[in-house]
């Protein structure tokens, strides 16, 4: 036996060499195996949108509400379009606040092709959200059909499990069109906007959103909705920007609750601590810049000065290095308990002190509207959140908001934004005064005059409001 070895070998020495390599080799070919396994089958990716949208399409609705507007000089109802998708089975939809803001009445329809009306249960114009309520179809057309006793509803997933370069599409009813699907992928998923990102960050995805799609669900593969689709491109292309998820989980849960979402009011606004757009770059290892404070808020009463750096809320720290850490400490101070005493650590200049904030609730984010159609103009109520630049001049009363022309308003010299203080020897703070004042006016005999004095940029006039002529409807 030892000889045959040694006869195909070579000799022991050989054997051992040749046996070794061919064990080398048996050893690479079986080790490979293990390092690389063979690839998983791969999924038809129209399957997977398919699967996708089966869950989320029945769910989604087209929302036309009649909405009434006043910006023209004179109340107006018009019909506008947007979508919105639906969360539970017994009606409950969510869509913008934007496409249902003023709505008189509101329509839906459903994705088997009837429609129905909703009820407004609350809105957050501050993120953008309203939760609407479906209600059982009245017998207006052969398409009206009882509501069925479970809706077809959508899930949310975790937005904040999103990647940039994840795949999504955008469901809704662009430019009023039937409903429809776009496909893109996530661009970014802490994106902040100037103006828009008070208390929450944004999506942004390359999926197309344009006018109509407002208040449809930004959906992933798995058929769940991260998202609700609220602002386009004006120019179109792929820039589109939806609210997370998680956030409208949070507003959702209020609105049901309340019918709105109470938040503190401080008056602090804030700024971090590098900005590049501005050019602005503060060496500070901690806190956040006080960029502004609202006039005759609890910031200003407490004291707070701008250029402090606030370090501390009730012995939590603040930390803001960019503008994208701003809308999660602004939500800290949002849901301070209104009318409690807040303990917030301040640096001025190299010294640090302890400042008492009383928060109040913050209002509503418009005053209310007002037709006076033998003046051809509207008027509105000052809100001293949502008007800031026109309460540094009046914390109350109430402005020209809009303006017919022609008119007799316009004709006499009134301008949107001139705030009212007297009319025909009237003061007027509120629009139930204005509007007393107007109907008096209005109906009695005599010229068909009235002296109004204003407010325009701090200045004081007088306007002598003929409105003797009669403008059409």
């Amino acid at each position: 036996m030892r000889s045959w070895w040694r006869v195909q070998l070579g000799g022991p020495s050989g054997w051992f060499r040749r046996g070794l390599g061919l064990a080398v080799v048996l050893l690479s070919l079986s080790g490979s195996a293990y390092a690389d396994p063979p690839p998983a089958p791969t999924q038809d990716f129209r399957e997977i949108i398919r699967r996708a949208r089966a869950k989320v399409f029945p769910a989604l609705i087209y929302v036309a509400p009649v909405v009434e507007e006043y910006s023209g000089g004179r109340r107006e109802r018009r019909e506008v379009g947007g979508s919105g998708v639906v969360i539970s089975p017994d009606g409950l939809a969510v869509t913008n606040w934007h496409v249902i803001q003023n709505a008189v009445t509101i329509r839906v329809l459903l994705s088997d092709g009837s429609f129905t009306r909703a009820q407004v249960v609350g809105v957050d114009p501050e993120t953008d959200l309203g939760l609407i309520r479906l209600e059982a179809p009245r017998a207006e057309s052969a398409s009206s059909t009882l509501l069925p006793a479970k809706l077809p509803f959508a899930s949310f997933a975790d937005s904040s499990r999103l990647e940039p370069g994840d795949f999504v599409l955008a469901m809704g009813a662009p430019w009023g069109l039937s409903r429809s699907i776009s496909q893109g992928i996530i661009a970014a998923t802490e994106r902040y906007l100037e103006g828009r990102s008070e208390y929450s960050l944004w999506l942004q995805t390359d999926a197309s959103i344009n006018p109509g799609n407002s208040g449809g669900p930004l959906v992933n593969t798995d058929g769940e909705v991260v998202g609700i689709n609220t602002l386009g491109s004006s120019g179109g292309g792929d820039l589109g920007f939806a609210v997370p998820s998680n956030t409208v989980v949070q507003i959702v849960e209020s609105l049901r609750r309340d019918g709105l979402v109470g938040r503190a009011w401080t008056g602090l606004r804030l700024q971090p601590l590098r900005d590049f757009s501005r050019n602005l770059v503060f060496e500070a290892d901690r806190g956040v810049l006080v960029a502004s404070i609202d006039r005759g808020s609890p910031a200003e009463r407490a004291g707070f000065e701008v250029g402090d750096l606030l370090l501390e809320l009730n012995g939590s720290p603040f930390f803001a290095r960019f503008r994208e850490e701003i809308p999660e400490i602004n939500a800290r101070l949002a849901a301070l308990p209104i009318d409690r005493d807040a303990t917030l650590r301040v640096r001025r200049g190299t010294a640090e002190r302890t400042l008492e904030l009383t928060p109040a609730l913050r209002g509503r984010s418009s005053g209310s509207d007002l037709e006076l159609p033998r003046w051809n103009l509207t008027v509105k109520a000052i809100d001293k959140e949502a008007h800031s630049t026109l309460s540094a001049f009046a914390e109350d009363g109430v402005f020209v908001q809009g303006l017919r022309r022609p008119g007799n308003a316009a004709r006499s010299g009134l301008r949107r934004g001139d705030i009212i203080v007297r009319a025909d020897g009237v003061a007027i703070e509120s629009i139930a005064d204005l509007d007393a004042v107007y109907e008096c006016v209005a109906n009695r005999d005599g010229e068909p005059v009235v002296l109004i004095e204003v407010l325009r940029r701090g200045a004081r006039r007088q306007v002598v409001l003929d409105f003797r002529r009669e403008y059409g409807p």
